[in-house]
């Protein structure tokens, strides 16, 4: 009997273990990313043991992480955790599952009630048990609203507790609470905590991890790229890792060393499939130029995914098809060209129409794309203008902005018409709008741009504009002075004449250089005068003065000479240098560069 009862307490114990093991193997593929494998692992041992409170609980983290659409999320892990309260409703890590529900619906207070019992039934006399204390930590973590810098503080009187309970795990959680709750200024401490993690553990493989993903938001490069092979070293299993090695490599356009790490990638998750992965390799080869490649496996990926299909891959697709279609219009393929341009506009409004998931959010290249698109496919002026207009709603550095508003300023200006022109200045104007200095440079080329495509209206405003921010400039008054002259042809309402008395005014400052224009601006006076003013002695004026720049002009001389003979009211009209015509006047030279 009593050997009997040796071999059924060694028959328990090593089942026992074999419960442990295969818990530690779930979790390790969770941790690992791979949530299909772990909710297998779980799922299975619920189907010996459905109250075992370790699977239960690891099996709702599971099934929460399953689910990728977030708004989802919540009715996920209440259903679950209500159900796993009613099979076990004593286990501490149910009722933690319990309050995580609680987040998941900012039912603040009623979450920290649940968690502050089970701290409460599982405290000892040397402190909080440091795995509650974890999990706690990690179901704040993971929910979209949270209590956290309450169990911070609680944690960190546990870490200072020298008789206290400490984990790796426990500084782990602590780290990536941290970095949750004080997003941009926690970094440090994250650090510390994760150190203090591997002191505890050096063969931590997902403290390192975290390391790298610490100074990945950071852009140091360098210890990224440590961080991450430290990972690999101490588990070669350890799926993101290589995720993260492949973009590392990717993105420094070593591409057949990213290739590498995305196969090790994908066979780490084996026999797990993720129609995703041939999402990565259509990156690939878009990188490599293999357009036809990353258009098939990306198209793919919608195949499988339809609905539920990301917005990069659109993205992706579009930009692939339209870089093909460049191929093919290059190789003189017209047709081919015109249908892969079809289909990168047609992928290029499906981008736009799903964009709104924060991972693929728009950025300044998808309008540039969405503008290059619109220009291949019959896309109006106004449709490619506002494809660079709406680049302004992205949440990016400014001058990023204005390199983009730019770009499609020259494109219009190129093209030259009228209508291009007005454009054109439109997306100058936006370029002031955008900088936070605009640059003497930046008003004169809006301003000159509706100038040359005869919007008048808006190229005055901006010239008006100009000279009270330069006063002591010349060119805003050259404008406005020709902007009036396009405007009053006739010169009947003389709006030209204020301005080309302050521009001659600046121009005489220096005769020698500005000769040509002042005998232009003075002439044009001398017409007004005399013909609309009938001031014959004006004119004179402005003719002399002209003379005295050009003494051997026949021409002046000649109108000189006619108007002195003429009648005072009734003057002969001068035939002079700058007289108006009925197109509207080029205007002679443009601020350099501010």
């Amino acid at each position: 009997m009593k050997n009997r009862a040796i071999v059924l307490f060694f028959c328990f114990v090593a089942g026992f273990n074999a419960i442990a093991q295969s818990i530690q193997e779930g979790k390790a593929h969770f941790y690992a990313q791979r949530y299909q494998l772990a909710n297998n692992v779980f799922q299975q041992l619920l189907k010996t043991n459905p109250t075992d409170a370790e699977a239960l609980y690891w099996g709702g983290q599971a099934a929460l992480s399953l689910e990728l659409d977030s708004s989802k999320k919540p009715a996920v892990v209440k259903a679950w955790f209500d159900k796993a309260v009613q099979l076990n409703s004593s286990a501490p890590l149910l009722m933690i599952g319990a309050g995580q529900a609680d987040l998941f619906e900012n039912k603040i207070n009623d979450a920290r009630q649940k968690f502050e019992s089970v701290l409460t039934m599982t405290r000892t006399k040397k402190g909080e048990s440091a795995s509650i204390l974890t999990v706690i930590l990690q179901a704040n973590t993971t929910s979209p609203n949270h209590d956290l810098l309450y169990f911070i503080d609680k944690a960190k009187l546990q870490l200072e507790n020298e008789k206290a309970e400490k984990t790796a795990e426990l500084y782990l959680a602590v780290g990536d609470a941290i970095r949750k709750a004080k997003p941009g200024e926690g970094g440090g401490e994250a650090f510390r905590n994760y150190q203090e993690a591997l002191k505890l553990n050096p063969t931590y493989a997902l403290a390192s991890y975290r390391l790298a993903r610490l100074f990945d938001s950071q852009k140091n490069w360098e210890l990224v790229f440590q961080y991450l092979n430290e990972c690999v070293q101490k588990d070669p299993s350890f799926t993101p890792a290589y995720y993260e090695l492949f973009y590392y490599y990717f993105y420094r356009r070593d591409y057949p060393t990213a290739e590498q790490q995305l196969q090790k990638y994908i066979s780490t998750k084996a026999p797990e499939k993720d129609i995703q992965d041939e999402f990565l390799y259509s990156q690939l080869c878009w990188a490599r130029g293999d357009f036809n490649c990353a258009i098939s496996k990306a198209e793919s990926v919608l195949t499988a995914l339809g609905e539920n299909t990301k917005p990069r891959v659109f993205r992706l697709l579009s930009d692939a098809y339209y870089q093909a279609g460049d191929t093919l219009k290059k190789q003189g393929n017209e047709e081919g060209a015109k249908g892969a341009f079809a289909n990168a506009k047609k992928y290029s409004d499906r981008f736009f129409s799903k964009s709104g998931d924060e991972n693929d959010a728009i950025i300044l290249y998808d309008y540039q794309l969405r503008a290059d698109i619109l220009d291949k496919t019959g896309g109006t002026p106004e449709e490619i203008s506002g494809a660079y207009l709406q680049s302004t709603r992205v949440d990016t550095l400014a001058n990023l902005k204005v390199d983009l508003l730019k770009k499609g300023a020259d494109r219009f200006k190129a093209r030259g018409d009228s209508l291009s022109r007005v454009l054109e200045g439109v997306l100058r104007t936006e370029v002031i709008k955008v900088k936070p200095t605009p640059s003497q440079r930046d008003y004169f080329d809006a301003g000159f741009a509706f100038y040359q495509g005869k919007d008048y209206t808006h190229a005055d405003s901006l010239f008006t504009i100009y000279v009270n921010k330069y006063p002591e400039e010349s060119y805003g008054y050259m404008m406005l002075y020709n902007i009036q002259r396009a405007v009053d042809t006739s010169m009947e309402k003389g709006t030209a004449v204020p301005w080309a008395i302050k521009y001659l005014e600046i121009l005489e400052k220096d005769t020698v250089k500005n000769k040509k224009t002042i005998i232009g601006v003075a002439g044009y006076l001398a017409a007004y005068s005399a013909n609309i003013l009938k001031d014959k002695e004006k004119a004179l004026q402005y003719l002399r003065r002209m003379l005295s720049l050009d003494p051997t002009n026949a021409a002046i001389q000649q109108n000189i000479s006619v108007l002195e003979k003429a009648p005072a009211n009734k003057p002969e009209p001068p035939k002079t240098e700058g007289a108006p015509n009925n197109q509207a006047p080029k205007p002679s030279g443009v601020p350099g560069n501010q």
